[in-house]
């Protein structure tokens, strides 16, 4: 009979979400390295050579692919001849484990967790509660997958009940360009079709964890309508042309799962999950014998890659910048910026646009005027370190505050990841300002553009304070120009022209 002692599982679990903050699966770099060398478009291929760039610099500096370190998924397959020792529940097991993971001194992990949904959002300071699944199988073994689940994709998760007579690729076609960027591409698709809603739901969640095979199932033929399904929707959904990052390529998803279970005759549930450029999780087993060992990747699996955007970027300082100098900058221009940069998020905005809403003085220290914002919440420094991990969060959230805050303060430009809202848009051409990205999926990369950080507002709102970063060399990538112009307008719709084999009209 086989015992899991508490020690052990909590001791798998942390080890485990450490292990899946700083290495991508092999298969996932494999992937991502063919669409690397396939990519026809510049500024893709560029944000998919720096999301493999930051990949194994986190491999070798273990530290977080992306600052948001996700939402701790776990799912246990219990044999039923397992017997446990220990005094804690499963839940305060696995709480536990995850809790030592997210604080672990020499790779702390960002709290993102909050308790209250509905009301205050007080972080919980060390990302418990994780979701827990289980499942009661046939054994004597704890099957056991983690995964790290960020915001940004986990925000575009859809659900829908279509007609059993509905087409279920129309429907994805239709939904994916609805979801912009923000899921941070090139990534995964999961499909669950069949069940009830939320069965639905945890099939796709379930299904993303599977190793990526596109390629093998191409090579070998479909055998079930679940993988005539795949193949149908990789080919059309990267057809497309939204490309990584929603600057505009060929590649949009590196793979498509689909998981399928037995339905009412009336339905048709389809639930739609994607994963990130950060996709992180790791399948391990316990079979009474002590820990996990996780295997530790060589630098052998990672492709060497040159980034281009040294050589060809404009390089700009911040300090000193006027509306006359960004009036020349155009969208999918790449730029390396240098000097002083704010940062501020959902927190920082909404209390900046409650003072200026009041005619209140902004805080101390806070003058936005001829300033750029960064929409960031960085990880926590460690040893010589300016600051953590530091990547883009998704610009959207921010799209309501913006008309108020480029009005009242004199700010030109902005920060983030993915695209702007129409309203956000004309806020931008009408004040003069720009809008850039940086990279989703690169935080670690970005980080070393950071040459030092201070809190100068809002300390109590922990990584959601107002940081002053003096920055080197940070690239960046024009998303929304002075007159309007957005480069996740133009450069899809080029790229789907072009994939299509229609002429393109230049100039």
């Amino acid at each position: 009979m086989t015992v899991i002692r508490q020690h052990d599982l909590i001791t798998s679990i942390a080890d485990a979400f450490q292990y899946i903050s700083y290495y991508h699966s092999p298969d996932f770099v494999k992937a991502l390295d063919t669409a690397y060398r396939a990519e026809q478009s510049s500024a893709a291929r560029e944000a998919i050579g720096q999301i493999l760039v930051n990949s194994r610099m986190c491999a070798e500096g273990r530290r977080p692919i992306c600052q948001d370190t996700g939402i701790a998924v776990v799912f246990l397959k219990i044999g039923m001849n397992v017997q446990w020792e220990g005094e804690l529940s499963l839940q305060a097991m696995i709480d536990q484990g995850v809790r030592q993971a997210y604080t672990d001194p020499d790779n702390p992990l960002r709290a993102s967790i909050v308790s209250d949904p509905a009301g205050a959002r007080n972080n919980t300071g060390d990302n418990t509660p994780a979701v827990v699944h289980t499942e009661m199988v046939p054994g004597d073994k704890l099957e056991i997958t983690v995964a790290a689940k960020g915001g940004g994709s986990e925000n575009k998760a859809r659900f829908a009940v279509l007609n059993p007579s509905d087409s279920i690729v129309d429907w994805v076609l239709k939904t994916v360009p609805t979801l912009g960027a923000g899921w941070c591409p090139p990534g995964i698709l999961s499909l669950g079709i069949g069940g009830t809603p939320e069965k639905a739901m945890l099939l796709a969640k379930q299904g993303m964890m599977a190793p990526i095979d596109i390629q093998q199932l191409k090579a070998r033929g479909p055998k079930n309508t679940a993988e005539e399904l795949r193949l149908e929707l990789v080919e059309k959904v990267n057809a497309l042309g939204i490309g990584a990052q929603g600057l505009g390529g060929l590649t949009t998803v590196l793979d498509v799962k689909v998981s399928d279970y037995p339905t009412h005759a009336a339905s048709k549930p389809v639930a739609m999950i994607p994963n990130c450029a950060a996709t992180r999780h790791i399948h391990f087993t316990l079979d009474g014998s002590g820990p996990a060992e996780l295997p530790t990747p060589t630098l052998e699996d990672w492709p060497n890659i040159t980034l281009a955007s040294k050589e060809q970027a404009r390089r700009v300082n911040l300090d000193g910048l006027t509306r006359e100098d960004i009036a020349h900058w155009r969208p999918g221009e790449n730029l390396l910026l240098s000097g002083k940069l704010l940062t501020g998020r959902d927190a920082v905005h909404k209390r900046l646009a409650d003072l200026l809403g009041e005619n209140q003085p902004l805080p101390r220290g806070v003058d936005l005027k001829n300033r750029f914002i960064y929409y960031v919440g960085p990880v926590d420094a460690v040893r010589d370190e300016a600051v953590g991990p530091a990547g883009p969060t998704t610009a959207t959230r921010m799209d309501k505050f913006t008309d108020i805050i480029l009005e009242k303060t004199g700010l030109i430009g902005m920060v983030g990841k993915a695209e702007r809202g129409p309203t956000a848009i004309a806020s931008i051409k009408k004040h003069g300002a720009v809008y850039l990205i940086a990279t989703g999926g690169a935080a670690y990369l970005v980080s070393k553009a950071i040459r030092s950080s201070k809190i100068i507002a809002f300390p109590e709102l922990g990584m959601e304070a107002i940081h002053e970063f003096l920055v080197e060399d940070m690239p960046v990538t024009v998303a929304v120009d002075t007159r309007g112009s957005s480069v996740h307008q133009t450069g899809p719709a080029e790229w789907r022209a072009r994939i299509a084999g229609i002429p393109i009209k230049m100039g």
